[in-house]
């Protein structure tokens, strides 16, 4: 099967869409399947860095595409890296001959619509892989106004992919009733948790040498690690940090990119901060150090962003068996991992404001771990891999019927009678 993917970021960027298209992908040519990947050259959060604009690799074909890079300072900065590489696309695919099956996700916003012009135009089963919803996100963020002409041009392009999307993969429930409240059937809803990365587990010397280096090794370290987007709010976290500020013994570590790094460095400085480092996104070879050098992790989603985002990184925190405090609206996929822990000590909750409950919360847990009541528990949960289930999804979508005929195979001199033989049903 000839199976296309597309979106802007892949292997090797380390932002959470392109780990997880770059799992999918390498499922897909394991199982034979002739891969293409379409993606960008810069790097996604830095882009400075640059990728090859055609290699393979691991058995894939990846297509780099030329775009803009103006930086993330504001939205009409971002807006135009995003249409730069929408074009760019667009004119890529003009020469893309016809595909089994296109999987698509959601970065840039709405390039889910330049794979259903695709496979309507050349043929093929589109899968929308849904990691984000827009126009939702830009409304609910208050970058667009929810009544403005460019809004409902938007969720026109949006609802126009899921009609046409053969199957839609959606990462939790909250996610699948806002899609159906636009009007697309559940029946080609599915519920598919992200990818979980099999590398990482908790790492002792990983923990140890991330600690060492970073002069952490007698810190209680409470760590926000991924995309600083005001899509998961800071400003409650970094008011704990100041509160905290005379515990010499408490460092907040900030890991990763976005829009909102520039403002946990300005709070830092304006503040006379000591107790807050920032570190840039680590190497992907570095993740399970990275995560495991963790007292305590911060998971953070926005009051109206249910259904909209969905946090990655509570995966791979449950997968080191690490702490961690959901900061965050009482209903939305976190939560409902909290309700299901076999341990429910794993976990502490706090909301959006409650900066002296967040503060008391952080300065038990780091008691505790400074007594040994704490330092050496961990809660290793490993959660089943939804990969195996997303690859018969992309399968299905574009069904493969095989005739097999039995035939003996024991004379080697003996003329077979019938033939096996594979055809596509379109």
């Amino acid at each position: 099967m000839k199976v296309l993917l597309l979106n802007q970021c892949f292997w090797p960027d380390v932002v959470a869409t392109a780990q997880q298209l770059t799992g999918l992908a390498r499922a897909l040519a394991q199982r034979g399947h002739d891969v293409t990947v379409i993606a960008g050259r810069r790097g996604y959060d830095d882009a400075s860095l640059r990728f090859p604009s055609r290699e393979g690799w691991n058995g894939i074909e990846i297509i780099r595409l030329p775009s803009v890079s103006l930086g993330k300072g504001s939205r009409w900065r971002r807006a135009l890296n995003f249409a730069g590489f929408s074009m760019a696309a667009a004119a890529r695919l003009m020469f893309v001959r016809r595909q089994d099956a296109v999987v698509v996700l959601t970065s840039p916003p709405l390039i889910s619509w330049l794979a259903s012009l695709f496979t309507r135009l050349k043929g093929g089963r589109m899968v929308f892989w849904v990691m984000d919803l827009n126009p939702d996100e830009a409304v609910a963020a208050g970058w667009l106004k929810h009544d403005s002409a460019p809004a409902k041009v938007l969720a026109a392009l949006l609802k126009s992919s899921l009609l046409h999307a053969n199957k839609i993969i959606v990462l939790d429930r909250f996610m699948k009733e806002r899609i159906v409240a636009k009007g697309i059937s559940a029946q080609k809803i599915e519920v598919l948790a992200p990818l979980s990365d099999d590398s990482v587990a908790f790492d002792a010397k990983g923990r140890k040498l991330f600690r060492r280096r970073e002069a952490l090794s007698e810190k209680f370290v409470v760590m926000y690690a991924g995309n600083h987007s005001p899509c998961h709010p800071l400003d409650t976290l970094l008011e704990a940090a100041r509160e905290l500020r005379l515990r010499d013994d408490v460092v907040f570590v900030f890991v990763g990119g976005g829009s909102e790094v520039s403002k946990v460095k300005e709070f830092a400085r304006a503040n006379q901060l000591q107790n807050i480092l920032c570190l840039p996104y680590q190497p992907q070879a570095q993740l399970a150090a990275l995560l495991s050098a963790a007292d305590l992790h911060i998971v953070i989603m926005g009051e109206d962003f249910p259904g909209i985002v969905h946090p990655c990184k509570i995966y791979n925190i449950l997968a080191t068996g690490s702490s961690f405090l959901y900061l965050g609206p009482n209903e939305s996929h976190v939560a409902d991992i909290i309700s299901n822990l076999p341990d429910r000590r794993q976990a502490s909750v706090a909301r959006h404001g409650q900066v002296n409950a967040l503060a008391e919360s952080i300065n038990e847990r780091a008691d505790d771990f400074f007594s040994n009541q704490s330092r050496d528990t961990r809660f290793i949960y490993k959660a089943e891999s939804t990969l195996p289930q997303l690859v018969a999804q992309i399968e299905a979508a574009s069904p493969k019927t095989i005739y097999v005929a039995q035939t003996s195979v024991c004379d080697p001199a003996s003329k077979p009678q019938t033939e096996v033989c594979a055809t596509y049903e379109q």
